[in-house]
């Protein structure tokens, strides 16, 4: 095959690409991001050796991070990025062998070959030892890498439910990096985090471990994704204030405009900064809404709206938008001629072709060009008009909890539904909306990530004035949904969070979802049920052990499904 990839919900027939990804990238550069992935986990292993002698190495985190992101879904399809990433991982790669040497705790015999024993000096003490190869291959050309990427992928690992776990656990530290990526730009960081995600990557090269140890480990990600969420959550709230109900246009004005798309609030502040007073507006897309919500933003004249849906749509929205488009994060999809030109990428997206705009050593971007480029184009096509209730994220909606614990006791709300995640093209996720439109008019919908958008535009009233769709923000703000439901959880005096009258019927894409359904499980949320399709990356037998641990349960129709939720 010509390459093999099954980290997302579209993996061709649930169980794989094997030909070029559904997502659109080249098996060069599947390959090229698996190489990546490798050499990530090399440097992993010889961190954690560096930081059990206490020898800081700052950048090796950052590098693990920005690789983890760099290769989730939809982020980067430049083969020539991702290449020189790997080239740059393998020079670090040999700083780090080189300070834990420096400091004694290392000898390395510098004229093996990458498979042959190297040798360790602990306390004096001469052993040999067998670094894995990810921590010392080496290669001096670009068919030397081409050909160590045809060896490293995901079925390198030949035990399916050894490669099932495995997997779970890398797509789990990928979301969790995409988070504490975005923390890491607003200047929050966290040491453990950081040494998690090393020792879980480390730990998927180690052929001890058995599946038990790797399901233990599963579960230890769902501990440090909660961490990361809400370190994440604290870096947005502390900066930008915390979300408040807010109704966001979604119309359009007659003037040259910017759209900025993806995830990361410090772009948007950084180019609502510079495009002020330029007479150039800016329009969120997509993950990018929620940014209305937060008091920080609303003092700019120029912060108009939102336009159009879903990540999955922008071929059509992108046109008709007629200005410069900003990916600052994942959820990109390849661009069509007619627009090409028009799109920029930040951060860790990439598409060969596209104007790049690289942040400085202290994080800054100019986005002048950008700027620029949108006066000379004609302001957007209205798409739709109106506009779109959402910022209940856990801080406001603990403000009404007295209204909703009421509204719960008086029968006026008889169950909530947790509905976050993400959206995407299958037609079957037309589900959500037929759910949501179905749903009883006595309960209450809760959500997170562009899961939304197949149901935040329907008019489904309110109870009491409590609106029927409470939007807390991003895929990452799922947070507030957990922090909601334990509050919920202390409020009603229950031993079990399961024992409270909410739901879980989620839908995911990619790996930050993954990284969610991780941290649902650790707070000890059971009966989730994950559509369209379960993850094609769950073997047979691991997905057995998550039904009878957990109730992880697929979905059916709407019909039968609300039925089942309510109880009848």
């Amino acid at each position: 095959m010509s390459m093999f990839c099954y980290q997302c919900q579209e993996a061709a027939g649930c169980t794989g690409c094997t030909k070029v990804g559904v997502c659109g990238k080249s098996p060069e550069t599947a390959k090229s991001q698996d190489l990546l992935i490798y050499v990530a986990k090399g440097i992993s292993l010889l961190n954690n050796m560096a930081r059990e002698n206490n020898i800081a190495i700052a950048k090796a985190d950052k590098f693990v991070v920005d690789s983890l992101f760099t290769t989730i879904t939809n982020a980067n399809f430049d083969e020539n990025i991702i290449i020189e990433k790997v080239r740059e991982g393998l020079k670090l790669r040999e700083e780090i062998k080189g300070a834990l040497e420096t400091a004694g705790v290392e000898s390395f015999n510098k004229t093996t070959s990458f498979f042959d024993k190297l040798k360790t000096i602990f306390t004096g003490k001469t052993e040999d030892i067998n670094l894995h190869d990810a921590a010392v291959w080496s290669a001096s050309t670009l068919e030397d890498l081409h050909l160590k990427a045809e060896t490293v992928g995901i079925l390198a690992t030949e035990n399916e439910d050894v490669r099932s776990l495995r997997e779970l656990i890398t797509y789990g530290l990928k979301g969790m990096a995409a988070y504490l990526h975005h923390a890491n730009n607003l200047g929050h960081d966290k040491a453990e985090i950081n040494a998690f995600i090393q020792k879980g990557l480390a730990a998927t090269l180690d052929d001890s471990l058995s599946a038990d140890d790797l399901v233990a480990l599963t579960l230890e990600t769902g501990k440090f994704s909660v961490d990361v969420m809400a370190l994440l959550d604290g870096a947005n709230t502390s900066t930008y204030g915390n979300p408040e109900i807010t109704s966001v246009n979604i119309g359009v004005r007659n003037t040259p405009a910017i759209l900025i798309s993806g995830h990361d609030l410090h772009d948007l502040e950084q180019l609502l900064k510079q495009a002020e007073g330029t007479g150039v507006d800016i329009y969120t897309h997509s993950e990018m809404l929620p940014a209305h919500y937060y008091p920080a933003f609303k003092k700019y004249d120029n912060f108009v709206g939102n336009y159009g849906n879903a990540w999955w749509k922008q071929k059509e929205e992108f046109e008709k938008f007629n200005g410069p488009i900003l990916m600052t994060t994942n959820c990109l999809v390849p661009p069509t001629a007619s627009y090409k030109d028009r799109v920029y990428t930040t951060g860790v997206v990439g598409f060969e072709g596209l104007k790049h705009i690289d942040a400085d050593a202290e994080g800054n971007k100019d986005f002048s060009a950008i700027i620029a480029h949108a006066k000379k184009c004609k302001a957007p096509t209205e798409i739709e008009k109106g506009s779109i209730v959402g910022g209940f994220a856990h801080n406001q909606v603990l403000a009404l909890a007295d209204k909703v614990v009421d509204a719960v006791k008086t029968g006026a709300i008889k169950r909530f539904f947790v509905m976050a995640g993400c959206d995407g093209r299958a037609k079957s996720r037309n589900y959500y909306t037929d759910f949501a439109s179905q749903l009883p008019k006595d309960t209450v919908i809760l959500t997170a990530g562009c899961a939304k958008y197949k149901y935040n535009k329907l008019d489904l009233g309110d109870i009491g004035g409590i609106p029927r769709v409470l939007d807390a923000g991003q895929c990452n703000d799922s947070y507030s949904l957990a922090v909601i439901a334990l509050k919920l959880k202390e409020v009603f005096e229950l031993e079990d969070i399961n024992d409270l009258p909410i739901s879980f019927n989620i839908a995911w894409y990619e790996q930050k979802a993954v990284t969610v359904l991780l941290a649902l499980l650790h707070l000890g949320v059971k009966d989730i049920h994950l559509g369209p399709t379960l993850p094609a990356f769950l073997s047979p037998n691991v997905a057995n052990v998550l039904v009878d641990t957990f109730g992880i349960a697929g979905i059916g129709t709407v019909e039968d499904d609300i039925k089942l939720f309510m109880g009848e």
